[in-house]
């Protein structure tokens, strides 16, 4: 199987512009990710996807693989999926740029499912919420799923409701694994109605009645949105030389 890893990276951002190229210990930020994705060995090729000449060209000066990709791309997906269109491959792994301290494994547990569903369109990864503070916060996705592992919904609302004690809640994790043919034809369908109200992409495809499994993962990473997540990465790259250090 080929599978094809494409990180979407654009300079401009609300909250953080150009975050891409953050210094993280000397290197871009895009370069942490870029690392993290060539240790999955199922992974045939990683490509960047950015709409920037600076970020084109620190990802040249590091060696690795980069396409100009159009300014007008209104999502990740989109800029991903017009890499996709010049590709063979039968597997996309769309992984964020903004992910410095993603787990290999993480990937790994993404793809799995496709080995054994030759037809699954789609596939994410979901998170046990241990954080009250996570639940509340309606930057952190929600999703529930079927008894086979397929989600049946995301929100930013905390779901399902707690009306009972005792339910297990879920954080969705940003990783995509798409076949190549699904990706195209879905970033050719229009927005959905759930999909605006909530301003969540993924709605399209189950709105358009497509399965996305999502495998549960143990993992968890620091997205970086702001200047103050780039510390918090900084801090745990620290702690993670000292452990090793004294161990």
């Amino acid at each position: 199987m080929e599978i094809v890893a494409i990180i979407p990276a654009r300079y401009a951002s609300t909250r953080f512009p150009g975050k891409a190229l953050a210094d993280i210990k000397g290197k871009p930020m895009i370069e942490h990710v870029y690392q993290r994705v060539a240790m999955v060995e199922e992974i045939n090729r990683i490509i960047v996807a950015t709409d920037d000449e600076r970020i084109y060209q620190r990802v040249r000066d590091f060696g690795g693989e980069v396409v100009m990709t159009s300014p007008d791309h209104q999502s990740g997906t989109d800029r991903i999926a017009e890499v996709a269109r010049e590709l063979e491959c039968d597997l996309v792994v769309n992984v964020q740029g903004d992910e410095p301290l993603l787990f290999p494994e993480m990937v790994r547990e993404a793809i799995q499912p496709f080995y054994q569903e030759k037809d699954l369109p789609m596939g994410t990864l979901k998170k046990k919420i241990e954080d009250e503070e996570e639940l509340t916060n309606p930057n952190v996705v929600k999703v529930v799923t079927d008894n086979q592992g397929n989600a049946l919904y995301f929100s930013r609302y905390p779901i399902p409701y707690p009306r009972n004690e005792g339910a297990d809640y879920f954080k969705h994790i940003g990783l995509y694994v798409y076949q190549r043919d699904f990706l195209l034809e879905y970033t050719r369908l229009p927005r959905t109605p759930l999909e605006k109200t909530e301003s969540l992409e993924q709605l399209r495809a189950l709105e358009n009645g497509y399965r996305i499994r999502v495998v549960e993962t143990g993992y968890n990473s620091i997205g970086v949105d702001t200047p103050e997540d780039i510390i918090k990465v900084r801090e745990f790259l620290e702690r993670q030389a000292d452990n090793v250090k004294t161990g």
